[in-house]
């Protein structure tokens, strides 16, 4: 299996003229754009949208609005998205990894090459827990797994998401189980694992750093390959101090719509991506602040860099028994 790499993503270098007004692009639209964010609010999701869609309004003229639909591990706001009009006016967000393993869990029958995306950040997750728990390292929550077979609760935003993927990859790697408990997105996860409700949570960085910060939760490594330094947190050690090699759990995150949306309107979304949106502040700001990087990307770039994550996914849901049909039916290869 490929290791986990948190590779900080450089921004696209913007073009050397200024940025298209709302006027000089192909497509001008009439009415309020809505992005559906399918996760409660608070989540990672939510966070970055909401500073995406202020840079979008700039860019376009036109008011873009967030609205939050959240069930079904994310797939019920992105069926809607699907459902209406494919006329650039009704946007996804989230994570584009899962539109390539819906189907394989019976969520939604689509394939991420159906979709148009158009990245903004890569987060990685940390392994935070409640700091009432015992558990001082990441060897000593691992011994309480090894101790209490299936016991240890763990919140997640649901099957498919990153906070989920991410416990199961190291406890498959491990030999291990766990009691995984499901909600409605990352945020209403973290809050659960600080009342305590659940000991730990694996949910991304953006959702658990202010918790961490303000010490009402433990943070006992970051998911990655090596040690990573977090403004509040100081340097995380690396997962991989424990369990070796592990599968690619980095979450990609950005705005989507239907392939099949008019010429004109992905030609707009291309020149601000192009030449807005990869030299924005406000989004560099952001990930700097929440223990993201920042990173624009659309087009065959963007699916070439969710590719691998799509992969590792598939296949750890599969040995974790969460799928209706093997990867490889739908062609998705082993990592």
């Amino acid at each position: 299996m490929r290791s986990v790499a948190f590779v900080a993503f450089a921004a696209l270098a913007a073009l050397v003229a200024a940025p298209a007004s709302a006027g000089d692009y192909p497509w001008q639209p009439t009415k309020p754009i809505t992005i559906i964010v399918p996760w409660a609010a608070g989540g990672s999701t939510d966070q970055v949208t909401r500073v995406l869609a202020g840079e979008l309004e700039l860019a376009l003229g036109q008011k873009v609005v967030v609205i939050n639909q959240s069930g079904a591990s994310g797939s019920i706001g992105k069926r809607n998205v699907w459902r209406a009009p494919h006329d650039g006016y009704t946007w996804a967000a989230g994570a584009p990894k899962m539109l390539g393993t819906y189907k394989l869990v019976g969520l939604f029958d689509t394939a991420i090459e159906d979709w148009l995306l158009y990245l903004d950040a890569v987060t990685p997750t940390l392994i935070g827990v409640n700091p009432d728990t015992p558990y001082q390292t990441m060897g000593e929550l691992l011994d309480a797994m090894r101790a209490r077979p299936g016991q240890v609760s763990v919140a997640t935003a649901g099957v498919g998401s990153s906070g989920h993927t991410t416990i199961e990859a190291i406890t498959q790697a491990m030999g291990l189980t766990y009691k995984n408990v499901s909600y409605d997105g990352g945020n209403p996860a973290v809050i659960a694992t600080v009342a305590g409700e659940t000991e730990v949570t694996t949910q991304l960085s953006t959702e658990q750093i202010e918790m961490a910060r303000a010490g009402r939760l433990r943070i006992l490594a970051v998911v990655a390959d090596r040690p990573i330094e977090m403004v509040g947190l100081g340097v995380l050690p690396p997962i991989t101090d424990w369990t070796g090699p592990i599968p690619n759990t980095l979450t990609h995150f950005g705005m989507f719509a239907p392939a099949d949306l008019p010429a004109e309107v992905i030609r707009t979304f291309d020149m601000i991506w192009e030449e807005r949106i990869s030299s924005s502040q406000a989004l560099n700001d952001y990930a700097e602040d929440r223990g993201t990087v920042f990173m624009a990307a659309f087009g065959d770039a963007a699916q070439e860099a969710v590719a691998p994550t799509v992969r590792a996914d598939a296949w750890t849901l599969h040995a974790a028994g969460r799928t209706v049909m093997s990867p490889e039916e739908l062609g998705i290869p082993k990592p």
